[in-house]
């Protein structure tokens, strides 16, 4: 098992309702095939929930704790309570963000700028604050950011792909930072995946059946013309995990089937 005797937090465990899988709870499924103990954060607890019952059921281990990333005391809790269940952190995985809201520039508010920035970016930078000094006394540790592939293309919206472009920066510098710690920091760009949020959203925005938003999505892609999935994701995020890539910090990886290479898309 990939990683047998490693502690993951993944955090945004649960998913939005619909009839795919999302990437955080892909992510935690996958960690707990490959042998980790799953610390599963979400603030829909519910849904957390539902999470550790597919992991139990298969024989994984796993456990929840609700948590909303813009409180810091939450950020916190987070790690304080994975020491006291598990004893370490070996993995953290960072899936919480969203996009619901945002506008072009002209059009957007600044709370809707600041709701979305709290949640995609400073959350993320409060929940490694915490975790790094666990990571750095032992030498070690993995930290995954999911970023998105609208950080480096064409974004209708300016705060999700502002917030997306800081993550990057972000997860660079903390690979530089704690390299000298033995903690690695890797971000994931997916492009686009057949996922609740990405599908369902969109298909009640436009008013039409999800296959028709598929479609349009899918004649985007060059890779056979078709989305990807959250195991995709979650796949990545288990090589950016596991010792397999222990010589890799600062990547910025693509999950995309290819859009970047098509310039300006």
């Amino acid at each position: 098992m990939r990683l047998h005797d490693k502690t993951a937090i993944v955090v945004g465990a649960g998913q939005t309702s619909g009839e795919t899988m999302g990437n955080g709870r892909a992510t935690a499924i996958r960690f707990a095939q490959e042998g980790a103990q799953v610390l599963l954060v979400d603030k829909d607890e519910a849904s957390a929930n539902d999470t550790l019952e597919i992991i139990t059921d298969a024989g994984g281990t796993a456990s929840v704790l609700a948590a909303n990333i813009i409180d810091e005391a939450h950020c916190k809790a987070i790690t304080d309570t994975c020491v006291e269940r598990y004893g370490r952190i070996d993995i953290l995985h960072n899936n919480v963000g969203r996009s619901e809201g945002d506008r072009p520039t002209p059009d957007l508010d600044a709370d809707t700028w600041d709701a979305l920035m709290a949640m995609n970016l400073k959350g993320m930078f409060m929940t490694i604050k915490h975790v790094l000094p666990v990571m750095r006394a032992q030498k070690s540790g993995s930290i995954i950011n999911v970023s998105s592939t609208a950080s480096v293309s064409i974004c209708a919206t300016v705060t999700y792909k502002t917030s997306k472009g800081a993550i990057n920066t972000m997860t660079q510098h903390l690979a530089m930072e704690n390299a000298p710690h033995g903690v690695r920091a890797n971000a994931i760009l997916p492009g686009l995946m057949d996922t609740p949020m990405a599908i369902e959203r969109r298909a009640r925005e436009q008013g039409v059946e999800r296959d028709v938003v598929r479609q349009a999505r899918n004649a985007k892609v060059p890779l056979l013309g078709q989305m990807g999935t959250a195991w995709d994701v979650a796949n990545a995020a288990l090589f950016l995990a596991s010792d397999e890539a222990q010589y890799i910090t600062g990547v910025l990886l693509p999950v995309d089937g290819g859009r970047l290479v098509r310039i300006g898309e």
